[in-house]
């Protein structure tokens, strides 16, 4: 590995310290040069020098430690103990043209998937029309059978998403997963913003980016389009379980940026089929809920009796019309991991267009053919849980051992409809600024979209980064970390 500040001739890059040949390299191209929208900031890095690009990441880490930004991690000995959020002070940069098909391909999934909820909790045409196998959904654990036939305030299910996207080897973005129940990463992604433009701003100086720390207004306007009694006066509450939640920093940073309650099942309660707030001058009518709680804690009288997370005839509220709930409850079962494989089929059944971001090629274990083919070739394959999400239940078939194999073999022939597989795709690389060198590490992108009276994809999102070498996985509850990602402007 080369150190970060050798070059060759014309500011030639020559890291090449990281992944296979074939992953493709978002900073630099084949002839190991910078692409030419990494001109200006290979530039800036030549100039800085190592002890100036080292002081800025130290003061970046300063900065997230005192403005309290971690996270949990999941993934060692030391399980479950906040760290502060791991932050690589190297941006990752976006064309506006490249931007142009990830906003349109992300409007279209939204739609296609909104429409699809519909009409699974109503009149089931998809599955009538055999586009969609029916005991793929009636034996999908997140089907919510509770919500059938209820409507939601404009027909909206899926309020806010954050889709998983990666470039394969060949530079094309491919969605990797649908994120449609409560997800998260989008205060990182301002806080990434912030502390970028504090530590760096001679970066932006060569640069148009566009922002993304408007994302909390455009939430709460989409939030009080949903009011029942209108916008105008909407009163929003943030729905948390509260502080021993992995994601309690975003829960309370959105509350705290749209300037609405932070509240905990405890805080609420319903009244004839209406939410109150409980406030020291006595119960405040609620119209919205963001609710940051699971399907099966959200209702003890409708999902698990035994939550205390959740609110007690908050369902019943909103089939009555008198309450929204963001995102809307069931919506998992869009974001299924064996749905997925028939988004692209979804898309041409609703809006009769062709996918504009393509899907990673999906095997059905529930499929006599795909099954058989995975178990023979389970060492090229990434096998994924349905049920699992933050990279656990995965199986990575290439690090795998043949005693790792055996057991998820048994797993998937014991239960075929929890279980995909995938091929193994050598996601995109970048350079990283680690321990005063260059090196690269390979990462996803999760842009997030809130759909209010329309479809708004923020110009950015979440790069997630795998810090540890040679790792595909960028997950942070695994100990993966972030870039700020910019999208410029044309």
């Amino acid at each position: 590995m080369l150190k970060q500040f050798q070059s060759g001739g014309g500011g030639q890059l020559l890291d090449r310290s990281e992944g296979p040949v074939m992953a493709f390299h978002e900073f630099y191209r084949d002839d190991f040069r910078p692409r030419e929208h990494y001109l200006p900031m290979w530039e800036h890095i030549q100039r800085a020098g190592q002890q100036s690009l080292a002081s800025k990441a130290r003061d970046a880490q300063l900065a997230l430690h005192n403005e309290g930004v971690t996270f949990t991690l999941y993934a060692d000995e030391e399980a479950g103990v906040e760290r502060v959020w791991p932050f690589d002070i190297l941006p990752r940069i976006i064309t506006a043209h490249e931007w142009a098909q990830i906003e349109a391909g992300l409007k279209q999934r939204i739609r296609a998937l909104n429409l699809f909820l519909k009409d699974i909790y109503h009149g089931q045409r998809i599955l009538k029309d055999g586009v969609v196998p029916p005991e793929l959904i009636y034996r999908g654990k997140d089907l919510c059978r509770e919500i059938m036939d209820i409507d939601p305030p404009h027909d909206i299910y899926i309020h806010i998403s954050g889709v998983d996207l990666i470039r394969d080897e060949e530079g094309r973005y491919l969605v990797l997963e649908d994120n449609l129940r409560t997800p998260s990463g989008v205060s990182y992604m301002i806080e990434n913003r912030i502390i970028e433009r504090r530590i760096l701003p001679e970066f932006f100086s060569s640069y148009r980016v566009r922002r993304v720390e408007h994302y909390p207004d455009l939430l709460l306007q989409a939030l009080r389009y949903l009011s029942p009694r209108g916008p105008a006066d909407a009163v929003v509450v943030v729905l948390t379980p509260g502080v021993f939640n992995s994601a309690y920093f975003e829960h309370s940073f959105l509350a705290r940026e749209m300037g609405v309650e932070l509240a905990e099942g405890r805080d609420l309660v319903c009244r004839n089929d209406k939410v109150y707030l409980k406030t020291t001058l006595g119960l405040r009518q609620v119209d919205v809920v963001y609710r940051r709680v699971d399907d099966e804690y959200l209702d003890p009288l409708v999902f698990r009796a035994d939550s205390v997370l959740g609110v007690a005839g908050l369902i019943n509220a909103w089939r009555a019309g008198n309450v929204a709930l963001v995102n809307a409850p069931g919506t998992g079962i869009a974001d299924d991991k064996a749905v997925y494989a028939y988004v692209p089929e979804i898309i041409r059944y609703y809006l009769g267009e062709t996918p504009i971001l393509p899907s990673v090629p999906t095997y059905q274990m529930t499929d006599h053919q795909d099954r058989a083919y995975v178990l023979d070739n389970m060492e090229r394959m990434v096998i994924k849980s349905v049920a699992e999400s933050g990279g656990y239940g995965m199986l990575m078939g290439p690090a795998s051992t043949p005693a790792q194999r055996a057991d998820f073999a048994q797993r998937i022939n014991a239960d075929p409809r929890n279980y995909i597989a995938q091929p193994v795709i050598q996601i995109s690389r970048h350079i990283c600024y680690l321990d005063g060198e260059l090196e690269s590490r390979h990462l996803d992108f999760r842009p997030f979209c809130i759909h209010g009276s329309e479809i708004d994809v923020v110009p950015g999102g979440l790069t997630r980064v795998a810090m540890t070498k040679g790792s595909l996985v960028v997950n942070s509850s695994q100990g993966g970390g972030s870039k700020d990602t910019w999208v410029l402007a044309d």
